[in-house]
């Protein structure tokens, strides 16, 4: 298999494994997420982005439906987030724009 076929079956079978769908369509309610984040995420670095120990506040930010559940357009926003934060780890590149701009015009005053 294509690695990123891999990586889109791998996105789909966590989700999947974690969501407890009890007939219904399967979502991750807060205990679930928290084993997603605590099991499946081991970098110390994507840990600190969405941070397990406050579930709390993870749930707030992949919830934009707002049902205290996360459905799996919600999951892929999540992991999209993830992606991007190590892109920049790896790369030194893709902060906020205009951050740099905003830098060089403090520094020619």
């Amino acid at each position: 298999m294509a690695r990123l076929e891999q990586v889109i079956t791998n996105i789909v079978d966590i989700f999947l494994e974690y969501a407890d769908d009890d007939g219904k369509k399967p979502q991750l309610n807060t205990e679930e997420l928290k084993k997603v984040l605590e099991l499946e995420i081991q970098s110390p670095e994507l840990k600190d982005k969405i941070n397990a120990a406050d579930i709390g506040e993870a749930m707030e930010m992949l919830d934009k439906n707002h049902d205290g559940e996360v459905n799996f357009r919600e999951f892929c926003r999540c992991v999209c987030v993830l992606a991007r934060c190590y892109y920049q780890k790896k790369t030194g590149k893709g902060g906020k724009k205009g951050k740099g701009k905003e830098q060089e015009g403090e520094q020619e005053d």
